[in-house]
């Protein structure tokens, strides 16, 4: 039984893919069908169907036409750009019949030959002898643009891969002109037929120099240069993408709101002002959303609007601490206590230790608590990165998968901005939110130095950077 049913070739304008194409449709059992999903065309320029079905039958379903691509006579498929219908990536992505072939180019070469494409008009070359000539001039604003597109495409490709365990074969512009990584590929498609040479239709167009090529070379070599090749002022980060946690999301009784939590021990504060819109118990609220149940909860709310609460990470960290980790009572993490207990030392007492704990102790097993997160959020440890201390921007990014916060909030601006944003969806007189209380057994004001502030700075560098966080300061 064959591996794939269909395939699909991942590429770029001017990445080398129409070569590509040709040399797969000169293998017998092949057949690569052009763009099949560009938005402006089907298959080819001035072509009304592909394999019989029509743009219009695409447009309304475009499984239709990837099943008839599949139910098609040898091995099918396409060639497709980050530009065409992304429907397509929600079906093919995840099917591990779907044969993945991804074609790459360095992007100034491909950015140079699609402004030279565009001044000329000329899109392939069968014969030299009606070669256009012209120079790009380049854009270093369009081109970091271009070079973004590609870069945003190939990590969405590679997570997808990763994340359903499949593979992809990956060719180089370079490697087109060889005619075994050729039959390598087609091997690996399960084609039993081999290349003796390669297609010799379409001729490189602009075989120059890059230097000949652009026409304000100097300019493009100052811009260049101005680019992070190799992002070194990126700020590292090793914490795993995380997904919506739709579960977690709580709606009001009546009032369109929807919370979604970051995990900032401001939950049960959230939890009371939602309640109270309505004249309702915590208990009555929408919670335990699946996707399909939340989109419903949309559906029937219309203008509803969602929220965040974050917290400045210094007192987001020390409420963490006390409530999960010092205190034993209901929520707190009672294995993962035991374990900075005995591995990394932490200070706090035992489990039925009813001993003094001093402000001291509670100092330095707080500080203790931030190397031990400095290690978690780098993967360093065999412990859960736990939602309640994980990075804020990166569980904001994970509800980005499924539903955006209309307005993350700040907790110093809570009280102010969540009225107005009941006002905003119809609340004729919505109350303020409780402040958070102090943590027990010691409040932050009484622990808080310039070093704890260094410690949580270095483990939420990105936290300080997304939210323009500065020093705490004592309310």
């Amino acid at each position: 039984m064959p591996d794939f049913d269909y395939f699909i070739v991942f590429a770029e304008m001017r990445t080398g893919s129409n070569f590509l194409e040709a040399n797969l449709n000169a293998f017998p059992g092949l057949s690569c069908l052009g763009e099949a999903f560009n938005p402006h065309f089907i298959g080819y320029p001035n072509k009304d169907d592909c394999l019989g079905v029509t743009m219009d039958q695409r447009e309304a379903d475009p499984k239709h036409l990837i099943n008839t691509i599949k139910a098609a006579d040898g091995l099918c498929g396409f060639r497709f750009f980050h530009d065409h219908d992304l429907r397509v990536l929600d079906i093919a992505l995840k099917d591990p019949r779907c044969a993945k072939i991804v074609l790459t180019r360095n992007p100034v070469d491909s950015y140079v030959s699609w402004k030279i494409a565009q001044a000329t008009g000329q899109w392939k070359l069968t014969d030299v002898r009606r070669r256009k000539d012209a120079q790009a001039e380049f854009d270093a604003d369009e081109f970091q643009t271009h070079m973004q597109n590609l870069q945003n495409f190939q990590v969405r490709l590679l997570n997808a891969l990763q994340t359903t365990g499949q593979t992809a074969f990956y060719v180089a512009y370079e490697d087109l002109q060889d005619v075994a990584v050729m039959n390598g590929l087609a091997s690996w498609l399960g084609q039993a037929d081999q290349l003796d040479k390669l297609d010799d239709k379409l001729k490189r167009q602009n075989p120059a120099p890059v230097s000949e090529k652009v026409e304000n070379f100097p300019e493009m070599e100052a811009a260049l240069a101005r680019l992070d090749r190799f992002n070194l002022n990126r700020t590292p980060n090793f914490e795993p993408r995380r997904g919506a946690n739709v579960p977690a999301y709580l709606a009001a009784v009546q009032t369109p709101l929807l919370y979604i939590p970051v995990r900032g021990e401001l939950d049960h504060q959230i939890e009371l002002w939602l309640s109270d819109l309505d004249s309702a118990e915590p208990g009555d609220l929408t919670a335990k959303f699946t996707q399909r149940t939340l989109r419903q909860w949309k559906r029937r709310n219309k203008g509803h609007r969602s929220f965040s609460v974050i917290r400045h990470p210094v007192a987001r960290a020390h409420s963490v601490f006390c409530n999960r980790i010092v205190s034993t009572g209901k929520g707190s993490f009672g294995e993962i206590r035991q374990t900075l207990r005995q591995k990394y030392k932490l200070p706090i007492p035992a489990r039925n230790d009813k001993g003094t704990y001093t402000l001291n102790q509670h100092r330095e097993a707080f500080k203790l608590f931030l190397d031990f997160l400095q290690a978690n959020l780098a993967g360093q440890t065999s412990i859960r990165i736990d939602q309640t201390w994980a990075s804020q921007c990166v569980v904001i990014e994970g509800t980005a998968t499924f539903a955006l916060p209309d307005m993350v909030v700040r907790e110093e601006d809570m009280q102010t901005q969540l009225p107005m944003l009941a006002k905003m969806v119809g609340h004729p007189s919505p109350t303020a939110p409780d402040a958070a209380p102090e943590d027990t057994p010691h409040p932050l004001h009484a622990v808080y130095d310039d070093e704890i502030e260094q410690k949580v700075n270095s483990v939420y560098t990105r936290d300080y950077m997304m939210f323009g966080y500065g020093p705490w300061k004592r309310s």
